[in-house]
């Protein structure tokens, strides 16, 4: 049986855990928030690259749109999770998620290239017999997204160029609301010609269309760059918003845990509490009762 000091010393230990939980769920909930704020910040920059984008292809309606969709040949996949710890199913959802996407799409494992953002979901990609050719950390906030996004697109260029990569897809979990998020995927290379053709039919805001001096081949592999740079900030945003919402969900889960043991312990303290003062009673009767026989 436990005494009242070492149920003491557990509900300090509970009552220290809770804090410390408690404090994680707040930090969770706070990141959410700016890695949310860090995605509705790309709509604007979006839509310029959009409308750069409609003003080249109305010039050239033809060759950027219509080249047939080649077969893939040799696959480059990002997939984005976690270095940290503490956030659920996250990075074994995502790796599962990737994995059989992969895999439907019938390219050997010899002809697929896969760069891990986060060492914990490379772990899972590794022991499901995918080799890892690139380990990126994960940021820590939304200063550090911009320098990883530009590592990628020179690891994209590499792959391509010496390794003749030509399809490269994102696989990450989109933030939905609270403390959900789903798999998602995005192709980012080749760009899809489908939403190229969308954004060449759509109508201009105003009755004259912008002119352009500059070599239009020019132009469409720069509006191209800035769609991967937006793409892949995209990725890391919502990825980093998901990986908190499984934390705070992890943390909501270890708070209730924590408050129905600390619930118990405080049951136990005040009965082992109760069964010790009257054991001590019990005790001071009965030497009572034995110095009254001495007496009489």
């Amino acid at each position: 049986m436990q005494t009242t000091e070492s149920l003491k010393r557990r509900l300090k230990s509970a009552g220290d855990l809770l804090s410390v939980v408690k404090t994680m769920k707040a930090l969770a909930a706070v990141s959410i928030r700016q890695y949310q704020r860090a995605v509705e910040s790309l709509t604007d920059y979006n839509r310029t690259v959009e409308m750069g984008l409609q003003i080249v292809l109305k010039e050239r309606m033809g060759g950027a749109t219509q080249t047939k969709t080649a077969a893939v040949k040799r696959l480059g996949a990002i997939v984005f999770g976690s270095d940290q710890g503490l956030c659920g199913q996250l990075n074994e959802q995502i790796s599962v998620f990737a994995l059989e996407h992969m895999k439907t799409m019938g390219v050997k494992k010899e002809n697929r290239m896969v760069l891990s953002v986060g060492a914990r979901v490379a772990d899972y990609v590794e022991d499901a017999g995918q080799p890892i050719n690139e380990v990126l950390t994960t940021p820590s906030s939304t200063a550090g997204i911009t320098p990883l996004v530009q590592e990628i697109i020179m690891i994209i260029d590499e792959w391509h160029f010496r390794h003749q990569v030509d399809h490269f897809l994102l696989f990450y979990n989109k933030y939905l609301s609270g403390a959900t998020y789903r798999a998602h995927m995005v192709q980012l290379l080749p760009v899809n010609r489908e939403w190229l053709k969308e954004i060449a039919r759509k109508k201009w805001d105003s009755k004259s269309l912008p002119i352009f001096r500059m070599d239009g081949d020019l132009i469409f592999s720069s509006l191209i760059r800035e769609y991967l740079f937006v793409s892949l900030y995209r990725a890391f945003a919502e990825s980093l918003a998901s990986e908190n919402a499984s934390r705070l969900a992890s943390m909501q889960n270890a708070e209730k845990n924590i408050e129905e043991q600390l619930q118990d312990l405080h049951v136990q303290f005040h009965r082992t509490r109760q069964m010790t003062i009257t054991e001590e009673l019990l005790d001071i009767v009965a030497g009572f009762e034995a110095l009254q026989k001495e007496a009489s």
